[in-house]
């Protein structure tokens, strides 16, 4: 399970802009005392998500980025720097921090390549003070799901999660093949991604009750993906891997898959469904 990091470069004003600004203050807020702070965050990708979270935690913070995809986590650290107001490297260029100041804050990265599917709990050890994700709930199965929180509550750990997909999508103008792209989508959301056939568009639900069932307080806000003209290129990316997407499962025939893919391309907008999730232990 990976992504390009043009892809994800594509989407991180987008996201950023998304997220919900009331969950996100809950999370500053309950760390604004702290002196410092250690974040783990997985599926980290090129690092957006510390990006769009780091300015809003305190002034010294240590996060220590987890990905399967080595290239992904090379990209991070390059991006890192240049977001950076000033970047150091500690140690060797592939294993050691980087040590960034960015607004008058100071932030240890580490750079961690784990196969999450497997080596879960090895990356919540030495427990953390927060664990975060983004977009990645809904590439995991309701059985990795179950086990992670297990584990989380193991160590009392606090869950923020950004922009897990719940399966909402409306694009304009309509077009008679939404509803059968969508569902041939769906099914495509749930084929197995390295961790089991994945949950999908059932993500938040399953991630919130298993949160509840080990006794956590589970606070959710949707953070939906509103695009318009300005958006074009995301949108039109969003469209081709759609597409793509239902011919892998042969629901539908090439032609008429064809036929939505060329209406979309100019579509006028779109929204597109996700939801964030902030969850303390009881």
């Amino acid at each position: 399970m990976s992504f390009s990091a043009d892809w994800l470069a594509l989407r991180e004003p987008i996201d950023h802009r998304s997220v919900s600004a009331s969950l996100r203050a809950s999370v500053a807020q309950r760390f604004a005392a702290r002196d410092g702070l250690h974040v783990v965050d997985l599926g980290c990708g090129s690092g957006s998500n510390l990006r769009g979270l780091a300015p809003h935690l305190g002034a010294r913070q240590r996060w220590t980025l987890v990905d399967w995809d080595s290239g992904l986590l090379a990209h991070a650290r390059a991006a890192l720097a240049q977001w950076a107001d000033d970047a150091q490297q500690d140690g060797a260029q592939d294993d050691g921090a980087l040590s960034i100041m960015k607004d008058g804050k100071r932030i240890d990265v580490r750079f961690r390549q784990a196969d999450l599917a497997r080596r879960l709990e090895s990356v919540l050890d030495p427990a953390p003070d927060l664990v975060t994700a983004a977009a990645f709930f809904d590439l995991v199965s309701p059985e990795w799901i179950e086990g992670f929180c297990k584990a989380l509550a193991a160590r009392g750990l606090p869950l923020y999660t950004v922009l897990t997909y719940d399966g909402r999508e409306t694009w304009e103008p309509p077009h008679a093949g939404d509803a059968a792209m969508l569902a041939a989508f769906h099914a495509h959301q749930q084929s197995d991604k390295g961790f089991g056939p994945a949950a999908g568009p059932r993500a938040v639900q399953a991630l919130a009750g298993s949160l509840a069932a080990n006794g956590y307080r589970v606070a959710r806000e949707l953070s939906p993906w509103r695009l318009g003209a300005s958006d074009f290129a995301l949108m039109s990316e969003l469209a081709k891997g759609a597409a793509g997407a239902v011919l892998e499962t042969g629901r539908l025939e090439p032609r008429e898959v064809a036929a939505w893919l060329a209406a979309r391309t100019p579509a006028a907008s779109c929204s597109i469904g996700h939801e964030d999730v902030w969850a303390t232990p009881g």
